[in-house]
C-alpha cells in the first residue's frame, strides 16, 4: 500500500516492500510506468583508456549545452567511473575556458550510505569536492546532494527528489555495480530491493555486498581515507538512492565503465546486462529487473554506453 507523506510534502508517497522504503509521485502506477518502456539493445561503445572515456563523457556535457540555452542539469556519478570526467571538468574549471556552461550547470547527486557525515572520506561529495576542485563548485550555478547526516533520512530525501523532479534532467550518468549471480545494481538500487518503474527514490538497508563494493572502488580511486572514517563508513545502515523513475526521466543516460580491472565481476554483469533477453509479459518482466536492476539501462531510448577493452572478455 502507498501512504500519502507528511502534509508539506503531498506530492510524494511512500510504499515498503519489505525494509525497503521507495518514494514515488502521488499518483503514478508502477503498472502503468512499466507498459510505457521498451526494450532496447544496449549498443556500447570500446574506447582506448579511462582517459577518452572521460573526455567522450564531457563531450556529452558540451552538446547538451549547444543543443539549447538556459540551464544544464545533469546527474553525476561517483566511484572510479566517472573520475576521469571530473578531474577534466575542475582542470577546465580552473581557468575561463568553462566559465559560460558552468554558470549554466545544475549537479545532482545519484546516491550515498546514511548516516554519515558529509565530510566523511567514504563521502560521495568529499570526493567530487577531492576531484572537481573549488573553482569548479564556484563557477556552477547550483550542487545539490543527498543529506546523510539528516536526522529524518527519508524525509531529507523526499525534499531532494522534489527539488531534482521539479526541472527536465539533461544527462543521467550511470554506471554498473556487479552483484551476486552476475547480476547489477544501477544507482544503489540493489536486486530483491523491489524498486518499480514509479520510484523515484528509496531508503534501503545496506547490503555486505554493496558497502564492500563501496570502499574497494573508493580505494581503488585514491581516497585519501583514515581508519575513523571506515569505521564510520562501515557502520552506515541504508542506502540513500535514486529509483529507476528519477534515472529513466533523464534526457539521455551515458554509462561508463572503467574499473573491471579492480572489479572483475563487472565483466560477468556487463555480458548478462547485454545478453539478457527482457521479457515482453509485465509480470516477468518486473521479476527481471528486481532479480537484476542494471536492466532498467536498457528501458531508456536514449542510452550511450562507454566502456574499456578489458570488459568485454566474456561478451565476445
Amino acid at each position: 500500500m502507498s501512504l500519502p507523506y507528511p502534509a508539506k510534502n503531498p506530492g510524494i508517497v511512500r510504499h515498503a516492500r519489505g525494509e525497503n522504503i521507495w518514494l514515488r509521485a502521488e499518483g503514478s502506477d508502477e503498472q502503468v510506468e512499466l507498459s510505457k518502456l521498451s526494450p532496447q539493445v544496449l549498443n556500447y561503445e570500446v574506447l582506448e583508456s579511462e582517459a577518452a572515456v572521460g573526455r567522450a563523457m564531457f563531450e556529452e556535457i558540451e552538446k547538451a549545452a549547444q543543443a539549447r540555452g538556459g540551464d544544464i542539469t545533469i546527474i553525476i556519478l561517483g566511484g572510479r567511473g566517472a573520475q576521469a570526467l571530473h578531474r577534466l571538468l575542475g582542470e577546465k574549471a580552473r581557468s575561463s575556458e568553462l566559465d559560460d556552461l558552468l554558470a549554466r550547470l545544475t549537479v545532482f547527486t545519484q546516491d550515498a550510505l546514511a548516516p554519515m557525515r558529509m565530510n566523511n572520506s567514504f563521502s560521495f561529495v568529499r570526493d567530487f569536492e577531492r576531484l572537481l576542485g573549488d573553482a569548479f563548485f564556484k563557477k556552477i550555478k547550483s550542487f545539490n546532494s543527498m543529506r546523510t547526516e539528516a536526522s529524518d533520512l527519508e524525509n531529507a530525501l523526499v525534499e531532494y527528489l522534489e527539488k531534482l523532479t521539479a526541472g527536465p534532467v539533461d544527462i543521467c550518468f550511470l554506471g554498473l555495480g556487479p552483484e551476486a549471480n552476475a547480476a547489477s545494481h544501477l544507482a544503489y538500487i540493489k536486486p530483491g530491493s523491489g524498486a518499480t518503474a514509479a520510484d523515484l527514490g528509496g531508503v534501503i538497508p545496506i547490503s555486505p555486498s554493496i558497502l564492500e563494493h563501496h570502499i574497494t572502488k573508493f580505494k581503488a580511486g585514491g581516497v585519501l581515507m583514515n581508519e575513523a572514517d571506515e569505521l564510520e563508513c562501515r557502520r552506515a545502515t541504508h542506502i540513500l538512492t535514486l529509483g529507476p523513475a528519477a534515472l529513466l526521466r533523464a534526457k539521455r543516460i551515458v554509462q561508463s565503465i572503467v574499473d573491471a580491472d579492480t572489479a572483475p565481476a563487472k565483466v560477468a554483469s556487463f555480458e548478462r546486462l547485454v545478453k539478457t533477453d527482457i521479457s515482453n509479459d509485465p509480470a516477468q518482466r518486473g521479476r527481471q529487473l528486481d532479480d537484476n536492476p542494471g536492466l532498467w539501462i536498457r528501458l531508456h531510448s536514449n542510452v550511450r554506453s562507454l566502456i574499456l577493452p578489458d570488459v568485454l572478455t566474456a561478451v565476445n
